[in-house]
């Protein structure tokens, strides 16, 4: 890494210095990789001026002449991201497979292709026409739905998958004719940065897109709350997503959140354990288990409930931790010494709960800000490492003595993003599905379908994404109505 790089906010399409830095620290070497822009209140000021400014050339830019920007920007990722993978895998942490299948390609590069094409976005619905009211005693008044922009959309991401993330968020609202402001996760922005760079180069005009990194949230909390700011684009915890809610509603800020989850995985007696087991395994080996759709919550038939515990025990110490530039390592570091330390805390109040630490739990010799796999036990609802997120390698299980009590233990959660049901009979996993609190279900898989709605009830978060359903979620329905 370049220490020297400096690194400057993008406001205006032009890259602009800020008087303070901070770092940014790998987390395996935690060594200093770069040196972030600071940005002060007044930088966040002139990135919403910014993007309100650009925001009327913007929305009545044709369509297609905006969709052929998303698809050069799509172009140009496609030859520079390649560069990228040292970069984004040294301030994410991730392991070299996940960063160069999902980090910067993969996800990342296709959402911007998706959204640039103009058949995908159709901005009206076909005329609707109502029968007779007292207004309109003939029943001839008809009228047209319309799709319009929501206005300036801040997008505030996530740490653990920052650029395919961004993507998600801010391609279909630029599809819809929205500018942006893009504020990164303070742990990781670079990547974003650079992003900056193949924006300039696609031809963007000026404040469409804006980056604002900081470290601290006096930034992002004073943009929240301008009425400047017509939208928040929110991936992160529950926690920081009800201040949000709470400071916009000042404003009557539009909301898209996806936050915490606490990932059921129901497990029925007749369940094919392999393909269950390796379901749970993919959240020590997916990025650490740093992903809010993780299964982390096993509850488990109690017929097979041993067997399983036994197997996902073997399977977790096969999984090889250490350098996550190493080919065959699969779990890498934690992004932070403190998310590492709020891991091993709730590992030990599960402990000191009665759960039974099963393996993992010990922080390794090795440098990096590593917590190994780990599984709990004989867990009950009501402990804290079954009810809250740990966003770490920590799997939690509990037996169940049939369907209906697994999906009471499902639904006991304040949060409700993402599911999962292994049955032998698929019909029955359907019918399990249904009765669930969840946004998102997947029937003996792990694999969502990313044309369908995305996002979740209860605590895990306002409105859906992706796909189609992105498109809608940025922009506000407009209905004309006439006497036809």
């Amino acid at each position: 890494m370049d220490l020297e790089e400096q690194w400057k906010l993008l406001v205006d399409g032009e890259w602009v210095e800020t008087s303070e830095k901070y770092p940014i620290i790998n987390p395996y070497t935690t060594e200093i990789i770069g040196y972030a822009p600071e940005a002060s209140l007044s930088d966040a000021s002139d990135a919403m001026s910014s993007a309100r400014g650009a925001l009327n050339g913007w929305r009545n830019t044709p369509l297609e002449q905006r969709c052929h920007l998303l698809g050069k920007l799509a172009d140009i990722l496609e030859q520079k991201t390649p560069d990228w993978v040292d970069l984004v895998q040294a301030e994410t942490g991730s392991t070299i497979n996940i960063t160069e299948t999902l980090q910067v390609a993969g996800g990342f590069i296709d959402r911007f292709r998706y959204y640039s094409r103009p058949q995908q976005i159709d901005k009206s619905e076909l005329p609707v026409k109502t029968g007779a009211t007292a207004l309109g005693p003939a029943g001839l008044v008809a009228a047209s739905i319309y799709h319009q922009p929501v206005g300036v959309v801040l997008c505030i991401t996530p740490y653990n998958f920052p650029l395919t993330n961004v993507a998600g968020k801010i391609a279909p609202a630029l599809a819809m004719g929205n500018t942006c402001i893009i504020k990164p996760a303070p742990q990781d922005p670079l990547g974003i940065l650079r992003l900056g760079e193949a924006i300039n180069d696609a031809g963007f005009p000026p404040g469409v897109i804006n980056i604002v990194t900081s470290s601290g949230s006096e930034v992002p909390a004073s943009m929240v709350a301008s009425k400047d700011v017509n939208m928040v684009s929110f991936t992160g915890s529950t926690t920081v997503g009800k201040s949000i809610y709470e400071s916009g509603a000042a404003t009557m800020t539009r909301v898209l959140m996806e936050l915490g989850g606490k990932g059921a995985l129901i497990m029925t007696e007749d369940a094919n354990i392999e393909a269950a087991i390796g379901a749970v395994a993919s959240v020590w080996g997916f990025h650490s288990g740093q992903i809010c759709t993780a299964p982390t919550r096993v509850i488990c038939h109690e017929k097979i409930y041993d067997q399983t515990v036994e197997t996902l025990s073997a399977v977790a110490e096969m999984l090889k931790m250490g350098d996550p530039r190493e080919r065959d390592t699969l779990v890498g570091p934690l992004i932070s010494e403190q998310q590492r330390d709020n891991v091993e805390t709730f590992i030990k109040a599960g402990v000191d709960s009665g759960a039974k630490l099963v393996c993992g739990g010990q922080r390794p010799d090795e440098q990096g800000y590593f917590v190994p796999p780990t599984l709990l036990a004989d867990c009950t609802p009501d402990m804290h490492v079954v009810r809250e997120e740990a966003f770490g390698p920590v799997v939690v299980v509990m037996p169940h003595g049939g369907d209906e009590e697994a999906i009471q233990m499902a639904n006991d959660s304040d949060y409700g993003l993402f599911s999962y049901v292994y049955a032998g009979d698929t019909a029955r996993a359907n019918e399990i599905a249904k009765s669930l609190e969840s946004g998102n279900v997947a029937l003996n898989s792990i694999q969502p379908h990313m044309e369908a709605p995305f996002g979740g009830f209860k605590m895990s978060g306002i409105g859906r994404d992706r796909g189609t359903w992105g498109l809608r979620a940025y922009s506000e329905l407009q209905a004309i109505s006439w006497l036809s």
